[in-house]
């Protein structure tokens, strides 16, 4: 199943579940995630319950045929006092499948729509998956204009495209304008005027939440997320027009390399253009990754976008979001009284059922669905990667995978969890109008790690 998943990520979160099943009888291993987030000292790997233990849920991890799991009373009587918290506010919901046999072991008002904060990504990394594909790549492009010499920066929509110089797998500005100047001196040009294109994008590029360090405006050209430090993931400031950025960014590439440009403006590339070079970002299923992971905000509105537009629904915050809810419904998933108003969660309009969560994580697990996988490893590893490295150091410490979700008020989880027998349990817990959000991270950390004993 590992291999079906596709080729390992390059910060090495596929590399440490592959190090955890080679090693399954050794006492540990080494830290491969992202151990700079975890308190103190990087913890070795476990070597008991592999993180992907046996999605298909056929296979014990000695062997054999697992037994099955606590049955939905017990698991009830583990979960009903946790989520009867009152640190979890007045509105909360929970549900929890088993993943081998597709049976329900808990609900908790399933049905009922609630606030879900960033596990919305879950649900946006299902329907880019499904409408794109999980080898689809985001492609930039430079355009020359025949008639015209105008040379177009042609966003297509990839907020992983990076000026850095380290490009680290990703798609590279500086490459773009190496490759277009030497297209240039072939045609004997060293002079262009610069424009940029980001028509692929409709509508504002604002999210509702205004100006915010977790979300750059949204639009089809930006480098580097349009972050102005160095970091690569987390709330950071932001360029206020990352297009002209991008370009800016280009121009001065492009003089590296001989070619002078002028100051950038916006434009649409033509059909007569001539393109001279492009760079594409790694495939959708490691981009789905790196957004579930990190709880990239900017990738996940960019592949609410992508679905939009293979959808034929305008490539705008009401077309992404119709296109979103349009393609789970025909999966046959259980969206009634779901709202997407985004695809990162950001939106505190957005409305997701507990139901919905884990039937999201049930279709990721079906053998039959294998395009889907990248959302269940894409999910943060507790204790080790992600959102989750500084959390569950004390309890269940690689066998919880989740996506959390956190807003003033909200406080949700959603992921799966490894039995002690080797069965993997989704599941989901939502809770809105929470008055201290730590403690409500706690217990929902707490209810997670009770389905790994």
């Amino acid at each position: 199943m590992v291999t079906a998943a596709g080729p390992w990520d390059s910060t090495g979160q596929r590399t440490a579940e592959r190090d955890r099943v080679v090693a399954r009888e050794h006492t540990g291993g080494a830290d491969h995630g992202r151990g700079s987030g975890a308190a103190g000292s990087p913890r070795p790997a476990p070597s008991a319950g592999a993180v992907l233990a046996a999605l298909g849920g056929t296979t014990a991890p000695g062997g054999g045929t697992k037994a099955a799991p606590a049955d939905g009373t017990a698991v009830a009587d583990v979960l009903d006092p946790l989520l009867e918290d009152p640190a979890l506010g007045t509105h909360r919901a929970a549900s929890v499948v088993d993943l081998t046999t597709g049976k329900r072991l808990y609900g908790l008002g399933g049905d009922v729509p609630l606030t879900p904060a960033s596990t919305t990504k879950i649900a946006t990394a299902v329907a880019a998956l499904t409408a794109l594909g999980p080898d689809h790549r985001l492609t930039t492009r430079a355009a020359l204009e025949a008639d015209t010499g105008e040379l177009v920066l042609v966003g297509g929509g990839d907020p992983t495209l990076t000026a850095r110089e380290d490009a680290r797998g990703l798609a590279s500005l500086r490459t773009l304008a190496e490759e277009t100047a030497a297209a240039l001196e072939k045609r004997d040009v060293r002079k262009v005027t610069l424009s940029y294109d980001t028509t692929l994008y409709a509508g504002a590029e604002m999210h509702p939440i205004g100006v915010n360090e977790n979300l750059a405006p949204v639009t089809a050209l930006m480098a580097d997320e349009a972050r102005t430090d160095d970091s690569t993931s987390g709330p950071a400031p932001r360029e206020g027009d990352p297009a002209d950025a991008a370009a800016r960014a280009f121009a001065g590439f492009l003089k590296q390399h001989g070619i002078t440009a002028s100051a950038p403006g916006p434009s649409k590339a033509t059909d007569r253009s001539d393109t001279l070079a492009t760079v594409s970002s790694p495939p959708l299923s490691a981009l789905v990754e790196r957004m579930l992971t990190n709880s990239d905000n900017d990738l996940a509105e960019a592949l609410a976008r992508h679905t939009a537009a293979a959808s034929g629904r305008p490539a705008d915050f009401d077309g992404a979001s119709a296109a979103v809810g349009e393609t789970l419904k025909r999966l046959g998933l259980p969206v009634g009284g779901a709202r997407f108003h985004d695809g990162s969660g950001l939106d505190r309009a957005d409305l997701v059922t507990a139901d919905l969560l884990t039937a999201l994580l049930a279709e990721a697990a079906d053998p039959a669905r294998p395009q889907l996988r990248p959302v269940l490893t894409g999910l943060p590893v507790a204790g080790f990667t992600g959102t989750l490295a500084g959390r569950y150091t004390d309890g269940a410490a690689g066998l919880v995978r989740a996506k959390t979700g956190t807003l003033t008020g909200v406080n949700t989880l959603a992921g799966t969890a490894t039995t002690p027998d080797g069965h993997v349990l989704a599941f989901a817990f939502l809770a809105n109008e929470t008055t201290d959000p730590w403690t409500a991270q706690y217990t929902l950390d707490k209810a997670a790690t009770s389905l790994t004993s």
